[in-house]
């Protein structure tokens, strides 16, 4: 029996994947969450084999919350569940430690099956993530520049295009604000980009934030 902990702040969506797991023979949800937090406190209780989580959440964005949870539980596989699209986060967010990128859209059964892959200590990529990850080893792809930030700069340029201050980040990442400064340089040299309104703009567009 394959133990998972669902994480999404719509309770709707919670218990609409906990019912169609519920159905699989092999499946079991043992723990719920709304937020980050909650993430890192069901990875914490050690019963589970599978995390599902979404990216977008109140507290923290998903990429810092994969962030914490491989951080202290590194053979935990998380499986990313999100409205977003996988070319916008899938293949920086494998990168950086999930086992799997799903839509939302997707049929219900593969999010089974990714389980299934996941927990196997194995990667679920869909066919398009494969493509985008040869491209990228190919050199031939013309992905986004944002693509090419490290896991900390993305964190950064993620809060900064939400309205955070240098010093509010500083802050919540228990960084100096000096450091915080020098990741913000190096994500705008890297976006070519000059002001905090541009990074916001530019996650607009490319549907990094809602």
């Amino acid at each position: 029996m394959i133990r998972i902990g669902i994480v999404d702040d719509h309770a709707v969506v919670r218990a609409g994947l906990k019912q169609f797991l519920g159905e699989q023979v092999d499946l079991r949800v043992t723990g719920e969450a709304a937020d980050g937090a909650g993430a890192l406190q069901l990875a914490r209780g050690g019963e589970l084999d599978v995390l599902v989580m979404d990216l977008a959440m109140p507290d923290q964005s998903g990429v810092d919350a994969l962030a914490a949870i491989k951080a202290r539980f590194p053979e935990l596989p998380v499986l990313i569940l999100s409205g977003y699209p996988e070319t916008h986060y899938a293949t920086t967010l494998l990168k950086q430690g999930a086992s799997g990128y799903l839509n939302k859209e997707c049929d219900p059964m593969e999010i089974a099956e990714a389980i299934r892959t996941v927990a196997r200590g194995r990667r679920y990529i869909t066919p398009a993530v494969a493509e985008m990850l040869a491209d990228q080893v190919t050199g031939d792809s013309d992905r986004p520049p944002h693509e090419a930030l490290s896991e900390r700069e993305l964190q950064v340029f993620l809060h900064l295009a939400q309205g955070q201050t240098v010093g509010q980040l500083a802050d919540s990442m228990c960084l100096s604000v000096k450091t915080v400064s020098t990741y913000r340089t190096r994500v705008l040299e890297k976006l070519k980009l000059k002001t905090n309104s541009d990074l916001t703009y530019y996650a607009l567009k490319n549907g990094l934030i809602q």
